[in-house]
């Protein structure tokens, strides 16, 4: 969740009555179903991080790790990642084997 004194966007969507009821009874809270949503996409096209997603949704890294996996979304993470974080241990810890 947001900390004290962070600035709050308010996004307003206008529905037809008929649809609001039908994805009321879909997805429950619709503001927040759309939260999750836009977090959601922006972290699955790497806009932003599991680190600022976890942070919007007032969870650790691990819980909203979690909390993607359930919604069937993979951990961003390439073999690039992979090769930086490989050269990142050898450099601190001198390649130990």
């Amino acid at each position: 969740m947001l900390g004290k004194g962070e600035c709050v966007m308010a996004i307003h969507v206008e529905l037809p009555r008929k649809t609001e009821d039908e994805l009321r009874s879909l997805w429950g809270d619709l503001p927040q179903a759309a939260l999750e949503s836009l977090l959601i996409e922006s972290y699955r096209t790497r806009k932003i991080s599991v680190g600022y997603l976890a942070k919007v949704l007032g969870m650790g890294v691990i819980e909203a790790d979690a909390w993607l996996k359930t919604r069937g979304i993979p951990l961003n993470y390439t073999v690039e990642d992979l090769q930086a974080d490989s050269e990142t241990l050898d450099r601190l810890f001198g390649g130990i084997k």
